[in-house]
């Protein structure tokens, strides 16, 4: 029982913090939320990546495309934090 004990203080307050956040359930629907935001603006950027090359002004096409990059470069920051949530908290 004492070795239950000091275990448990092995483990520092901001550690418990981010477990209890983020452990599996607790923050699924926010992760869930987050995903299907970028992609809805994904296809809003396709859609105006695509009147972009339409309308043949290059300003705006490099516009859109960096949006694009900077959106995909979020998305999948966001999906691998999301896998390191996962493997910190299930370890």
């Amino acid at each position: 029982m004492e070795n239950k004990q000091s275990e448990q203080k092995d483990i520092s307050p901001a550690e418990a913090v981010l477990l209890g956040a983020l452990g599996p359930g607790v923050n699924g629907p926010t992760w869930n939320t987050l995903k299907t935001t970028f992609l809805m603006l994904g296809l809003s950027l396709a859609v105006m990546l695509g009147l972009a090359f339409s309308s043949s002004d290059s300003a705006l096409t490099l516009h859109v495309i960096f949006l694009v990059l900077i959106t995909a470069g979020l998305f999948l920051l966001l999906s691998c934090f999301d896998n390191v949530v996962r493997s910190f908290v299930l370890a």
